[in-house]
C-alpha cells in the first residue's frame, strides 16, 4: 500500500502546477490549505456514512478519495508519504501496530520525548447513535 500511496503522491507533485482549469489537483493547490482540508473533511465524513450505513461498496470508494485528497494536503503541508510511515513505526515499536498513542500519561516504554495526554473514552459508531466505551 505505501508503494500506491508513494505513487499517488509523486503524481499529485506532479499534478499541482497544470492547469487548474482541467486539473483538479492544480484547482486543489490554486484554492489552498483550507480548500484542501474542507475535501478531507468532506470525504472522511462520506466514509463514516457509508460504514455506518454498511455499504461497503462506497467504502471503498470514497476511501480512495479520502486518501487522495489526504495526499494533496499532505504535499501542500511538506509532508511525505515517507515521513508518515516513519511516524508509524516509531509508534508500532512503542505499542504494537494496532494502538494509537494514548491521549493521557500512562505506562509507556521510555522514548526521547513522548508527548502524551489524558487518554479518552473511546466511541463507537453503532447504526446511527454513538456510545462511549471505556
Amino acid at each position: 500500500m505505501s508503494d500506491s500511496l508513494e505513487r499517488l503522491y509523486l503524481a499529485v507533485l506532479a499534478a499541482r502546477d497544470l492547469d487548474p482549469a482541467t486539473s483538479r489537483t492544480a484547482r486543489l493547490f490554486q484554492r489552498g490549505p483550507s480548500k484542501m482540508a474542507k475535501k478531507l473533511a468532506e470525504e472522511a465524513i462520506e466514509v463514516v456514512i457509508d460504514a455506518v450505513n454498511g455499504d461497503t461498496d462506497a467504502v471503498v470508494r470514497e476511501s480512495a478519495d479520502l486518501l487522495y485528497n489526504l495526499t494533496v494536503l499532505w504535499a501542500s503541508a511538506g509532508v511525505r508519504p515517507e515521513d508518515v510511515w516513519r511516524e508509524m513505526t516509531r509508534r508500532e515499536d512503542m505499542l504494537g501496530i494496532a494502538e494509537k498513542l494514548p491521549k493521557s500519561s500512562m505506562k509507556l516504554p521510555k522514548v526521547a520525548s513522548p508527548r502524551v495526554a489524558a487518554r479518552r473514552p473511546i466511541v463507537a459508531l453503532e447504526g446511527r447513535a454513538a456510545r462511549k466505551r471505556h
